[in-house]
Order: structure tokens, then C-alpha cells, then sequence
């Protein structure tokens, strides 16, 4: 973040005198204006309602350009990411800054793998839900739990803490992710195995039994690791500030990540892709393919409240890059499993078709989202829609930890504490019961 010489003026109409504003430059993106001296010199605060105008941080991990439709972590455009490396090589860019080479990817690889075990005591802890529960309220207290098991890496100011804490959150995510889902059915639990990486072994502890040995299809891990990847980071959103927020009190970082996970539940974050799954599976109840054309033109009526739920993003204005990933990633995974004749795919296949052709849609950009393909793809694999906001916590984990990290050594740093425009009552006083009217 670098001073520009440019400054702004704010001046008042009520003979106020004018404040000048120090403007800051990044490195790619909006200029922004420096209003933390405002309240001390003008008795005034902004009013910002979902803060879509403020820069709450100064942060170097993700970028955002909605117009474009690009996203990058750390500099690398998500398109290379995806493509050329791994998510573990994506967790350790995210953390340090830097891809890693030959060497500390093999020790980072090893690390994380070394860790992918819980404390026994967990699944007792997890024995106390209910089978029924919703897997996010279970992944709630299952992370928050971790600071109860590991207190040997609970101080948020100690940086040795926070880099064990990253590690173990990492490792031990899937494995909470897999035990949550295998509790939900009745089966037992599956252990890790360290010969296999990431994602190989979180397929594994999802699907295999202990009847008969699990053998992993290349097609169906690297779809799962591929949507890891996209689903690592995405700069300053609900879940994100909701951990610096959480972790700015000096809170174990266990307990910051369980914020995030429980923010991450709502639908209209985390939750979009098992409400775009839904959305599909009333279509295919109310008649399938054949009823699309009454759907849209419900989606079309001002007066009606039916959503296409998947398509089109709140930050990016023009195509979601990661849709454009998922989207070949989607493709494959149903060849592989020769799901294309599969009805419920047969049907977002048609959906997509007309979203990409309609004028309707393409006016208003509401091109299909990662959201709406990540749901296929997960849905294919076997992964019940549940489960779908848990799979985006396990792979969102590396993204909040780094924040957190860059908060807390930030020297800027300080307790979230966000102001008001009151508009309750003024100062009044109680009157006797009698009184009250």
C-alpha cells in the first residue's frame, strides 16, 4: 500500500470546515480513500451498509476484478492454478506467499499428511449429535472443539501456534468433513492412510468400507482437488471478514475458523451450490426437462419469488472464472461415470444451454457460477447435497487461516470494531408501572 500524491477534500455544506483525505494506491485495483482520522476530526462517521465501499484491510493474499472476471491468489491467475498445480501446493502459495519448490513441497506434503489424524476423543464428542443433524451445525462444534484437544497451539499472538494451528486445521479438515458424513449414515469410520494424497484420502475416508479395499478413480480426485483449489480463497467476503472480525479479539484461531464455518452455512454464501442442487431436483420432480421452459418463464416474472439459484455472482460482473474450470471439470466427471444420459444431468445441461443462449439471461450476465457446477460434480461423485457447504469449509480452511495470519501480523491491526447510525430512541426515563401506557 503505497501514499498517493493525490489527496481528496471533503468539504460541508453546513460551514464545517473541508478535511483532507490521504489516498492510498495497491498494486492492481480501486484507490482507496484513508477515512480513519474522519470521527477524531469532524465528529462524523460514513454509513456503509454491507461495507460494499470499504477496504476494512490492506491484504496481499487475493484479487478480485469482477469486470474482468478475473481472480488471482497471490499473483498466479486461478486458471494456472487449477490447471498446473495441486491443492496442497495451493494451501502452502496461500500461506507463505510463494509456490513451493521440489523440496518444500515434498516437507509440506509430509507435514500435512503427518497430521490428518484427530484425537480418538473426537468421535465421542461427535457421538453426542444426533445422526440427523445438518453436517454444517456438526462441523460448527467439531472445529471449534479442536482448541479443546489441541492447547498447545491456542495463542493467536504466537506465531509458532498459529503455523501448528494452520497445519493441523488443514490436515485434520477432511477427516472431519468424512467422519461428520460416515457418523450421518451409520457407517464406521475411515482412517487415513499417509501413502495417499490429499484428496485420494478424502475420497477414501468418504467411500470406502471396511468390506472390500476402496480403489480411487485419477478422474473423480482430481475433480475433487480441482474444486478445492477454486474454493480456497475469495478475498474479503462474509465468512472471511467474519474470521478477522472473530480473530481481531485475540480468540484461539479454532475458534476464529468455526466462525467462519458457521457463517459460511447461510445460503447466500456458502450454501449456494447445495440451493442451485435443490433448485434442480424440484425441476426434475415438477416434470424435468420438459417443465424448464415453465421454470424460466417463472424466473422471468417480476412477480413471481422462484430464483434461478447457480447463476450469476454478486462480485463478478462478467463471467466467474472458476465456473469456466468447473464447468470442464463437470463434464469429465459425468463422462467418466457415464452420467450424461443421467436425468437430473441431463436437465442442468439444458438449464446451462439456455442460460448461455437466452437473451434474457446473457443481458443480465447471469452466467452459470462455480456454485452451479461444483454441485453437479459433488452430486456425481456421491456426495450427498448435506454435505456440500462442509466440502466448502474444508477447502475455504487454508484461505481463512491465511487471512487470520496476515491480520495478526499486521502492525495496523486492531480489534473489529464497527460504528452505528442510531436511530432508536433518545434519552428518556422509566416511569412507574402505573404510568406506562
Amino acid at each position: 500500500m503505497t501514499p498517493s500524491n493525490v489527496k481528496a477534500t471533503l468539504s460541508f455544506s453546513d460551514g464545517s470546515p473541508a478535511m483532507e483525505l490521504p489516498i492510498y494506491k495497491g498494486s492492481i485495483g480501486p484507490d482507496v480513500i484513508d477515512i480513519r482520522k474522519l470521527y477524531a476530526q469532524t465528529g462524523k462517521f460514513t454509513y456503509d451498509p454491507g461495507f460494499l465501499s470499504t477496504a476494512a484491510c490492506n491484504s496481499t493474499i487475493t484479487y478480485i476484478d469482477g469486470d474482468k472476471g478475473e481472480l488471482l491468489y497471490r499473483g498466479y491467475p486461478i486458471e494456472q492454478l487449477a490447471t498446473q498445480c495441486d491443492f496442497l501446493d495451493t494451501c502452502y502459495l496461500l500461506l507463505y506467499g510463494e509456490l513451493p519448490n521440489a523440496q518444500q513441497q515434498k516437507d509440506f506434503d509430509t507435514l500435512v499428511t503427518r497430521h490428518t489424524m484427530v484425537n480418538e476423543q473426537m468421535q465421542f464428542y461427535l457421538r453426542g449429535f444426533r445422526r440427523d443433524a445438518h453436517p454444517m451445525a456438526v462441523m460448527t462444534g467439531l472445529v471449534g472443539a479442536l482448541s479443546a484437544f489441541y492447547h498447545d497451539s491456542t495463542d493467536i499472538h504466537n506465531a509458532k501456534h498459529r503455523e501448528i494451528s494452520a497445519i493441523r486445521l488443514i490436515a485434520k479438515m477432511p477427516t472431519l468433513v468424512a467422519m461428520a458424513y460416515k457418523y450421518g449414515i451409520g457407517q464406521p469410520f475411515i482412517y487415513p492412510r499417509n501413502e495417499l494424497s490429499y484428496s485420494a484420502n478424502f475420497m477414501r475416508m468418504m467411500f470406502a468400507t471396511p468390506c472390500e479395499e476402496y480403489v480411487s478413480n485419477p478422474v473423480l480426485v482430481r475433480a475433487i482437488d480441482r474444486i478445492f483449489i477454486l474454493h480456497a480463497d475469495h478475498e474479503q467476503n462474509a465468512s472471511t471478514s467474519t474470521v478477522r472480525l472473530c480473530g481481531s479479539s485475540g480468540t484461539n484461531p479454532f475458534a476464529a475458523i468455526a466462525a467462519g464455518v458457521a457463517c459460511l452455512w447461510g445460503p447466500a454464501h456458502g450454501g449456494a451450490n447445495e440451493a442451485a442442487l435443490n433448485m434442480l431436483k424440484e425441476i426434475q420432480r415438477e416434470g424435468g426437462v420438459e417443465k424448464i421452459g415453465e421454470f424460466i418463464k417463472r424466473v422471468k416474472d417480476k412477480n413471481s419469488t422462484v430464483k434461478l439459484m447457480g447463476f450469476g455472482h454478486r462480485v463478478y460482473k462478467n463471467y466467474d472464472p472458476r465456473a469456466k474450470l468447473m464447468r470442464e471439470t463437470c463434464h469429465e466427471v459425468l463422462e467418466a461415470l457415464g452420467l450424461h444420459d443421467d436425468p437430473l444431468f441431463k436437465l442442468a445441461m439444458s438449464l446451462e444451454k439456455i442460460a448461455l443462449e437466452d437473451e434474457y439471461f446473457v443481458a443480465r450476465k447471469l452466467y452459470p457460477n462455480v456454485d452451479f457446477y461444483s454441485g453437479i460434480v459433488q452430486s456425481a461423485l456421491g456426495i450427498p447435497v448435506t454435505l456440500f457447504t462442509a466440502i466448502f469449509a474444508l477447502a475455504r480452511t487454508v484461505g481463512w487461516i491465511a487471512q487470520l495470519n496476515e491480520m495478526i501480523a499486521d502492525p495496523e491491526y486492531k480489534i473489529g470494531r464497527p460504528r452505528q447510525l442510531y436511530a432508536g430512541s433518545v434519552r428518556r426515563d422509566v416511569l412507574p408501572i402505573a404510568a406506562r401506557a
